[in-house]
C-alpha cells in the first residue's frame, strides 16, 4: 500500500511537471507567435479638421531660420496631442508680401515626419485628399516642421505628452527650434 501511495504521488508530481511545462510554453513567443521585441506598427488615430480658423489671441510666432523669408506662427489653442503619437497644430506661413495660409499639419516624432490634413480656404478649412506622411527636411530654409519638432514637440524621437511644456517650449525666448546665430562674441547677427 505504501509503495502504491510513494507511486501515485511521483506519477502525481510527473502530471505536474508536465503541466507546469506546457503552461510556460504557452507565453514563448516562438510559441505564441508574439514577438515582445518586434517593432510596433503605427497606427493612425481619426483627425477631425478644426472648426474654426485659428485664434489671432493664441497665435505664437516662432523663429524657423536665416535663410527664410516668410513669417511662422502656430496657433497654440490649436496644439492637440494625441494618443495615437502625432501632435497635430495649425501653422499660419506668412509671405513677404504679407499674405498667409493657415494648414493644419501633424508631427510623428518617432519616425521624424510630418502630414498635411488641410488647409483654410476662403473662411472654411479644406481636407487634402492626396495627404500622406513626409520626412521632415531639416536642410531647408522653410523648415518650419523641423523647428516645430526639435523646438517644442518631441523630446528627440519621442512626444512631448504635456501641453504646458509644449507652449512653454514655444516662447520666443526660449524656442530651440532653431536658435537665432550669433557670432563668437554672443552677440545676435
Amino acid at each position: 500500500m505504501m509503495k502504491l501511495s510513494i507511486c501515485s504521488i511521483r506519477l502525481s508530481a510527473l502530471g505536474l511537471a508536465v503541466i507546469l511545462a506546457l503552461a510556460g510554453c504557452a507565453g514563448d513567443p516562438l510559441e505564441s507567435g508574439v514577438d515582445p521585441f518586434a517593432p510596433m506598427v503605427f497606427k493612425e488615430g481619426a483627425t477631425a479638421m478644426p472648426l474654426n480658423p485659428p485664434n489671432k489671441a493664441t497665435i505664437q510666432p516662432f523663429y524657423v531660420s536665416q535663410q527664410t523669408i516668410f513669417k511662422f506662427a502656430v496657433d497654440t489653442n490649436s496644439i492637440l496631442i494625441g494618443n495615437d503619437g502625432i501632435t497635430r497644430y495649425t501653422v499660419i506661413l506668412t509671405n513677404p508680401s504679407g499674405n498667409s495660409q493657415a494648414q493644419y499639419e501633424g508631427i510623428r516624432c518617432d519616425s521624424f515626419q510630418w502630414r498635411l490634413y488641410g488647409t483654410l480656404e476662403n473662411g472654411a478649412w479644406k481636407e487634402n485628399p492626396l495627404s500622406s506622411w513626409r520626412p521632415i527636411q531639416s536642410n531647408i530654409p522653410n523648415r518650419y516642421q523641423a523647428a516645430l519638432a526639435q523646438g517644442a514637440f518631441c523630446n528627440f524621437t519621442s512626444q512631448e505628452t504635456n501641453i504646458k511644456t509644449v507652449i512653454n517650449s514655444l516662447n520666443p525666448n526660449g524656442f530651440t527650434g532653431q536658435t537665432k546665430p550669433t557670432n563668437s562674441f554672443g552677440v545676435i547677427n
